[in-house]
């Protein structure tokens, strides 16, 4: 596990404040969710991530979500300027340190040699642009429900995608394969803000391994 969140110290953080708190963890270091045939989105659970498979295919190298953050970026050390010790639920200082966090994330650092670099990578899909019968725009987050059912990931941990082909709207916040080419830019959106951007080569459904 990289970087995990350490949040026991935060126990009197407001709700909405830990909640953002919560989903940060999840980014850096959640559970890899494991079935022995191919998973709708429905059988995930908000913060199941993404098994790799362990090996590249063709020209594109697989990568994880931890290469999206540089080794020398530190998220806890952020939180030793933060205090929260005599924090109330609903003490306004929750949201002040929550919207903080946030400005925090959304410049959060990025891995620049990535850029140019062909690679495939697990996620799942939050559209930013749909006909309801297809998605040419979204993001790929490294959980189930980021974006959605939780406040946004750092943006070291977002990748805004342009597919060559648009995907079936069906795959709304179902698991995928993105095969593609990285680039580095700050894209802003209504579900947050991506570090990354990539030109989706192949988006292709994503088939979990079997258990060992």
């Amino acid at each position: 596990m990289k970087r995990f969140l350490r949040l026991s110290s935060l126990r009197r953080l407001s709700a909405v404040a830990l909640l953002c708190l919560a989903a940060a963890g999840l980014a850096l270091g959640g559970r890899a969710a494991l079935a022995e045939k191919p998973a709708p989105a429905a059988d995930y659970k908000v913060g199941d991530r993404l098994a790799p498979k362990g090996a590249a295919a063709g020209a594109f190298r697989e990568i994880s979500w931890d290469d999206l953050i540089p080794a020398d970026w530190n998220p806890e050390k952020f939180f030793a300027t933060l205090d929260l010790s005599d924090l109330q639920d609903n003490d306004p200082r929750a949201l002040e340190a929550m919207n903080r966090i946030r400005a925090e994330w959304d410049k959060a650092p990025v891995v620049e040699k990535l850029a140019g670099s062909r690679v495939r990578i697990p996620g799942f899909i939050v559209p930013l642009e749909s006909d309801g019968k297809t998605i040419k725009e979204f993001l790929l987050v490294p959980y189930f429900g980021a974006c959605v059912h939780v406040p946004p990931p750092p943006a070291n941990q977002l990748i805004h995608v342009i597919p060559d082909k648009p995907v079936p709207a069906a795959w709304n916040m179902a698991p995928v394969w993105v095969n593609g080419v990285m680039a580095i830019s700050r894209v802003e959106s209504d579900m947050g803000t991506a570090g990354y951007a990539m030109r989706g080569i192949k988006v292709e459904e994503y088939k979990e391994p079997l258990p060992r």
